[in-house]
């Protein structure tokens, strides 16, 4: 017999939206389980059975918005750490792209619970991700992520003479972090100085680590894709919406 689970880990895994969005629904009475409204936290439900939302729990998240910032050194991607101020403090009316093709109106509510999807060190630069919205955070940096992220790497090696082919290779697969294999990447040269490194997982520091074990040395790091939306023309330091018409 199939195991009963909470309702809000199974309206996560349906995609409906995250936990923490899904406790506000149930206590507001926003959620049904086979058409019966369900409003008591920690309840749990069979994997047969349907689940809905009402319109309310829908139009709140239709307002909920995701922003892309193109971080600069300096900003730390979420709580404010030693004195460097968090990226969320660059969202403000006078640093958006005057590009922006978003209708999206700036309000300050939409700063509340807006949280990064991911992260990118201090020492980093690039397209930063903060939404509202459960779904894409979850969609990003969830354990069973499948979204691509693609960074450009200028590097120096630290060795004599040049990379060797079978470092590159170990690069794009056959290295160990924490105890466990690495997925595998694509890597490749640009040009003389800089590789194009794009994964499927985001350990911590995993590219500087990554370069580390085979004689690289980073000199700077840019992420510029995550899935198939690119940071493109937006300049350092602003930030625009992500459109209705985009996904990542």
């Amino acid at each position: 017999m199939t195991e009963p689970l909470r309702l809000s880990k199974r309206m996560s895994e349906l995609g409906l939206c995250s936990r923490r969005e899904a406790d506000e629904w149930i206590a507001r009475g926003w959620v049904r389980v086979d058409g019966q409204v369900v409003s008591e936290l920690g309840s749990k439900v069979l994997p047969s059975q349907r689940v809905t939302v009402d319109r309310q729990a829908s139009a709140q998240q239709a307002r909920r918005v995701t922003v892309l910032i193109h971080k600069p050194v300096g900003y730390v991607s979420g709580q404010a750490e030693d004195g460097y101020k968090p990226a969320v403090t660059l969202i403000r009316p006078e640093n958006r792209w005057a590009e922006d093709k978003s209708p999206e109106q700036f309000h300050p509510t939409q700063l509340k619970s807006l949280v990064p999807a991911g992260r990118l060190d201090i020492d980093s630069v690039g397209l930063l991700v903060l939404t509202q919205d459960g779904r894409i955070a979850r969609k990003l940096i969830g354990e069973d992520t499948a979204v691509e992220k693609e960074y450009l790497v200028r590097v120096q090696y630290t060795k004599p003479g040049r990379l060797p082919d079978a470092d590159l290779k170990k690069l794009n697969h056959g290295l160990w972090m924490d105890g466990k294999p690495l997925l595998p990447a694509k890597v490749r040269w640009q040009n003389d100085d800089q590789l194009s490194f794009t994964l499927r997982e985001g350990k911590k520091r995993q590219i500087r680590r990554m370069c580390e074990m085979v004689g690289l040395k980073v000199i700077g790091l840019k992420r510029v894709r995550i899935g198939r939306v690119k940071l493109g023309e937006l300049p350092p330091g602003q930030w625009r919406y992500l459109g209705p018409d985009e996904q990542f």
